[in-house]
């Protein structure tokens, strides 16, 4: 398939596109760089053989877009057989601070880019959704029927709206095929050490803090909260190795062909670890130790949220396949071998 990868420069789409490539399909990317590196591609490019066609262009960008479609079009004024979306903003601490800017690149980028995928034949998206749509999960572990609960966050909140807006569209035109993919927690690094998580700035998320404190960046780790009620007091996480997240997509990627409407999966492990259980399994898969500080709770933050992925195995046949020790291991070789990033 022809695929547009929006936010394609990106971690999670990064990852995404050497393994597209690497089963056959034609990629293109579109990123507007805000919080992405146009080196990461480069890296792709080395580790598929191949260059990727990218332009820097912002999703709320209709003009710019629009260009980009008619570069890309066939006779038929087809452009792309699918896009899978990963463009938008994406701290959950960061959009509590800045609530307009989540809203307005989010959700205004995702109605420009239907709107011109639509215009220029394509309505098939695999959208880039988060496992923060359950809010505080009301089950655990999270199925795919577990009602969507209060998002504690605006950036919670774009992807919940976002998933109701795609629904809609899907539903009033039956010729789109929307894939909903709900994302835990992504870890870890492409196994080359050429590609990996490039935060600009203090990272919001937890392994690159850690490998930063590790690799002598920062003087510790942040643990915000050790009372949740859970067995170490800090929160529970279901990690799943960004190769494995990456995988899932391609796996997406067959309910597009089978025509599948409206599909929503989880992606995950299926098991929880808490901070502290991913700061000790770093130490002990690298040799390096992580000190850290306890703090306050962060606002936003739930106790315990882990998946059940069966409903992607059944479908997708997919499973994850790398383990906490290959998360750590695979993050930790990106680091050291590129402490500075990109």
């Amino acid at each position: 398939m022809k695929i547009l990868v929006t936010g394609g420069a990106g971690y999670i789409g990064s990852h995404t596109v050497v393994e597209l490539v690497q089963n056959g399909h034609e990629v293109v990317v579109a990123d507007n760089l805000s919080n992405s590196n146009a080196r990461a591609l480069e890296r792709v490019g080395q580790i598929v053989g191949k260059k990727i066609p990218f332009y820097q262009v912002d999703i709320r960008d209709k003009a710019g877009l629009s260009e980009m479609m008619e570069a890309c079009a066939d006779e038929g004024r087809r452009a792309f057989d699918c896009c899978i979306h990963f463009a938008g903003l994406k701290s959950p601490n960061e959009s509590i601070r800045l609530p307009l800017e989540y809203y307005d690149n989010n959700i205004t980028g995702t109605l420009v880019l239907v709107d011109v995928l639509r215009r220029y034949g394509c309505k098939n998206m695999i959208f880039s959704s988060s496992a923060s749509v359950y809010g505080d999960p009301a089950v655990v572990p999270v199925t795919e029927e577990c009602p969507k609960g209060q998002c504690t966050n605006p950036y919670g909140q774009t992807k919940s709206m976002l998933e109701q807006v795609l629904t809609d569209i899907q539903t009033a035109d039956g010729e789109w095929n929307i894939v909903l993919l709900r994302y835990f927690n992504p870890l870890g690094a492409h196994r080359s050490g050429l590609i990996g998580e490039n935060p600009s700035g203090i990272p919001n998320n937890l392994m690159p803090y850690i490998t930063q404190v590790a690799v002598g960046k920062r003087k510790e780790l942040n643990v915000y909260g050790d009372d949740y009620d859970t067995p170490d007091g800090t929160g529970v996480r279901d990690y799943i190795h960004v190769v494995d997240l990456a995988c899932g997509h391609v796996k997406a990627l067959q309910a597009i062909e089978k025509k599948c409407g409206l599909a929503v999966y989880n992606l995950g492990t299926g098991r929880g670890y808490s901070v502290l259980e991913v700061v000790k399994a770093f130490e002990e898969a690298n040799g390096v130790k992580v000190p850290y500080v306890i703090r306050e709770r962060r606002a936003g933050d739930v106790a315990t949220s882990y998946s059940d992925p069966a409903k992607a195995g059944r479908e997708l046949g997919f499973y994850a396949r790398y383990d906490i020790v290959d998360m750590c291991r695979d993050a930790w070789n990106w680091q050291k071998n590129n402490p500075d990033g990109l």
